[in-house]
């Protein structure tokens, strides 16, 4: 563990009064993989969409099928909702646009971009029901119900005013100091980029860069390579609309883009409907029912949506430090539909 990962540790510890432990949780992979051997037995989500998400989705459903409870805390419904633990909660939480009523009166909240700025964010519509809890109120109610006074942080506290919550942020996270006060800025603040400043925590000072070779893939005649993409009306998982102007598809998602050349090999016409198949380590997959796209693709490449071929992602392919799946290269066969 590296030293920045120590201190922060450290900074816990002085202001909580209790050793955090140094060892590594499970990856989004190996939760996965410890559900499905029942050696995590509860599943609490704090909103996405799971389910849509992970790889394998066969597998992956079948791991949360075997947790003992499975608990979401969402603002809408979505898929992941229809796989279930032995026991499941769904908590309907405070949306983003809603305002947030607590003790020491209305909240802010801040949210960071892709950018690596932090801003305030407010909702301006009035919430749809008096009983919905905001996603801090249902996290700290859990702790402190969990906890109760053998802990020296103030639930409660944080619930009632989430000004303290970020004043404690300030003092133990790097990059946060006078949040509150920073916040108040319009236009937010960076958060500490090394790049962006020129400080490079290097041995010689400057930015290191490195070469990393290519996989030699070796296909058989019959195999693509598959990469999984996103179309214009989608963001993360959820889909907005069936159009894709990136790409001049529309009304449909279960799209195959392949190269015409490739197209031609396997005598498959314009929208032609196939089975999508892959193999690893011995193990099968199947999504069914795509039509094929002629584009302007690398030959022996093809291209299909997130999540529609999650199912085809296998659970073991991932990049090995990340713990990232490999999304975008997956053996796949392609095979007309009957």
């Amino acid at each position: 563990m590296g030293s920045c990962s120590t201190s922060f540790l450290d900074k816990i510890e002085t202001k909580y009064g209790f050793k955090p432990s140094a060892k590594h949780g499970f990856s989004v992979i190996e939760t996965i993989k410890a559900m499905y051997e029942k050696k995590v037995k509860v599943f609490f989500g704090l909103g996405g969409n799971f389910i849509s998400a992970v790889p394998d989705t066969g597998y992956s459903a079948q791991g949360l099928a075997n947790c003992n409870l499975t608990v979401h805390v969402s603002t809408k419904l979505n898929r992941s909702h229809l796989v279930t633990g032995k026991e499941a909660l769904i908590l309907p939480c405070l949306g983003r646009t809603e305002k947030d009523y607590q003790k020491s009166g209305e909240q802010v909240q801040s949210v960071e971009n892709s950018m690596g700025v932090v801003s305030s964010t407010k909702g301006i519509l009035e919430p749809c029901s008096d009983d919905l809890l905001s996603e801090v109120a249902v996290v700290c109610g859990v702790a402190h119900a969990t906890l109760k006074h053998k802990t020296k942080v103030k639930w409660l506290s944080y619930k009632d005013d989430y000004k303290l919550v970020r004043d404690d942020i300030a003092e133990v996270v790097s990059g946060f100091e006078d949040y509150n006060t920073r916040l108040k800025n319009p236009s937010g603040f960076y958060l500490p980029n090394g790049a962006r400043v020129r400080k490079f925590n290097t041995k010689t000072g400057k930015a290191n860069f490195s070469v990393n070779k290519l996989p030699e893939w070796k296909l058989k005649d019959d195999e693509l390579i598959m990469m999984t993409i996103r179309s214009h009306d989608q963001f993360n998982t959820t889909i907005y609309g069936l159009d894709d102007r990136y790409r001049g598809v529309f009304n449909e998602r279960r799209i195959i883009f392949m190269n015409r050349e490739d197209m031609e090999v396997r005598g498959l016409k314009e929208h032609q409907v196939v089975n999508l198949k892959s193999e690893f380590k011995g193990v099968k997959r199947h999504a069914n029912n795509f039509k094929v796209v002629g584009y302007d693709i690398p030959k022996n490449c093809c291209a299909t949506y997130f999540p529609e071929t999650n199912v085809l992602v296998p659970l073991d392919s991932f990049a090995h430090t990340a713990k990232t799946p490999a999304s975008k290269s997956v053996v796949i066969t392609v095979e007309a539909s009957v």
